[in-house]
């Protein structure tokens, strides 16, 4: 049976001479595998097509879904939301990556969760018409909030009363760990403050330097290898760091 449901690419390989498999997120069936045939020819209208998947393209599908199959088949295929900024702008696009291998690392099975699929969605279509201030904490607010939806949440009800965070614990204490894994002063404080934003449009009311983004991702790496089975250091993530770097 045909059905329709809008998807956020996360990888494209190339299959064949002209084909595709394309892994996406998809609003209907969470993580799915799809081959799309005859999109990489050399031909002006069949080199275009293969744009359409781009890692963190927004589409809607026609799709064939079999819940028993691993790789699906795409009938249609259209643009969803048109970026302005995201494929071409650099820094825009290096957070984008970012964001779509954190997804991937995340998302083994493929569960339906309509929540957050919107999420990914509208971080992406705010990142694409956001300011360079509210981009360079981006990855930052990404990070944070998605770990909602996994259920290793950081737990940021002592942040008043303490200025240490235990990123094996996921919370702020009193007394330093008995091991490195933490961070305190005003890089635990700020983490308090990016959860507190609700929106990305916030982000530009929490001042931050090149160096205390860098050490928060980085502490945020750990904080997702603690917490999400066999999570592998971020490849993207030099790659975003050098780009930012001022």
């Amino acid at each position: 049976m045909l059905h329709k449901t809008k998807a956020v690419i996360l990888r494209t390989v190339k299959y064949g001479e002209t084909s595709l498999i394309v892994s996406a997120y998809t609003e209907l069936y969470g993580l799915q595998s799809y081959i799309v045939q005859g999109v990489r020819t050399n031909a002006k209208k069949g080199g275009a097509k293969a744009n359409y998947f781009q890692p963190g393209a927004i589409l809607e599908l026609i799709v064939y879904h079999h819940d028993v199959k691993n790789l699906q088949r795409i009938k249609e295929f259209r643009w969803s939301y048109l970026y302005e900024e995201l494929f071409a702008d650099v820094i825009k696009n290096s957070v984008l990556l970012y964001m779509m291998e954190l997804l991937q690392k995340c998302v083994k099975q493929p569960e339906n969760n309509p929540d957050l699929f919107y999420f990914v969605e509208e971080a992406l279509m705010q990142l694409d018409k956001t300011s360079s201030a509210v981009t360079a904490n981006f990855p930052l607010y990404f990070s944070l909030h998605l770990t909602n939806f996994f259920g290793f949440q950081m737990n940021t009800e002592d942040a008043e009363r303490y200025t240490v965070f235990d990123l094996q614990e996921g919370s702020f204490t009193e007394h330093y760990p008995q091991h490195v894994y933490y961070i305190e002063g005003e890089s635990a404080k700020l983490i308090s403050e990016l959860l507190k934003a609700m929106q990305p449009n916030e982000l530009i009311e929490i001042p931050m330097n090149y160096q205390q983004r860098r050490q928060l991702l980085e502490a945020i790496e750990v904080y997702y290898m603690f917490h999400m089975p066999d999570f592998s250091k971020m490849k993207t993530l030099p790659v975003l760091q050098q780009i930012m770097e001022p």
